[in-house]
């Protein structure tokens, strides 16, 4: 009778448990089922790291400001203007050397404009003193004299850098002359004939001399070419020191002027 009891008590004490357990695991599944499972996150790439060019826009951009700043503020190797001073002498040729004597002085002065280290133009203006020879007094028929020509002159130059000292240059073009000139006194007669003198002077009309005695002075303008060059050395700083030879030839009504200056100077 009591092992009849116990068995009852046990299963009364093992149905409640069982029941409890059973309706736990399906509340447990239930609520499994309706909560919805969060997805796995996502593996992300490895960043990538931005190159230099694109990590800082501005910079890159200040670089290429640089740079290009660089290239343009590249100092030149020449100099947009130069000017010119200097003095010599001149020897004669052609038919002024029949009545100039050499020896004459120089004077010159000029300015540049230079388009690259190579080439520009030059602008001359020039002072030669042509004395006359004896046999030109005598011709002449005057004591003494006084004889000029002022040239100015328009030139392409081209220059010829050798080293960072020394150079050269030459230049070539038109030119404009005005030569004149005055004897002291002359005993020539008005309405003589002229001699090769007197025609060379430019005072000689219809092959005679001016009735009204006007002979005494004489003035023309002429027109030519000169073509010539010259070394140069640095001395300190933009200063070059030149040395510089040219033909000059100028020509009106068949009467012609020709010199060969030889000037040293300084420009800058």
């Amino acid at each position: 009778m009591i092992r009849k009891f116990a068995a009852v008590s046990a299963v009364r004490l093992v149905w409640p448990m069982t029941l409890s357990a059973m309706i736990l695991t399906g509340a447990a599944t239930l609520y499994a089922q309706q909560t919805p499972s969060q997805p796995a996150p996502a593996q992300q790439p490895p960043a990538q790291q931005p190159s230099a060019q694109q990590s800082n826009p501005q910079t890159s951009g200040q670089e290429a400001s640089t740079e290009e700043t660089r290239r343009r503020a590249k100092p030149k190797n020449y100099k947009n203007w130069t000017f010119n001073v200097g003095g010599g002498a001149n020897l004669t040729s052609g038919t002024t050397q029949k009545f100039v004597r050499g020896g004459g002085g120089v004077g010159a002065a000029g300015v540049a404009r230079n388009f690259s280290q190579y080439f520009g133009f030059r602008a001359d203006f020039q002072f030669d003193n042509l004395p006359l020879k004896q046999s030109a007094l005598g011709l002449a028929q005057a004591p003494g004299s006084s004889s000029q020509v002022y040239s100015l002159m328009v030139d392409p130059i081209i220059n010829v850098p050798v080293s960072k000292a020394w150079g050269g240059y030459i230049v070539f073009g038109p030119d404009f002359l005005h030569r004149s000139g005055k004897l002291d006194s002359s005993t020539a007669l008005p309405g003589g004939g002229c001699n090769a003198f007197f025609s060379w002077w430019g005072n000689c009309f219809d092959n005679s001399l001016p009735l009204d005695g006007n002979f005494l002075h004489a003035s023309q303008n002429e027109f030519g070419y000169n073509l010539g060059g010259g070394i140069t050395r640095k001395i300190r700083g933009t200063m070059d020191f030149y040395a510089e030879a040219r033909y000059v030839h100028g020509t009106h009504n068949s009467i012609t002027t020709d010199f060969k200056p030889i000037t040293i100077g300084v420009r800058w």
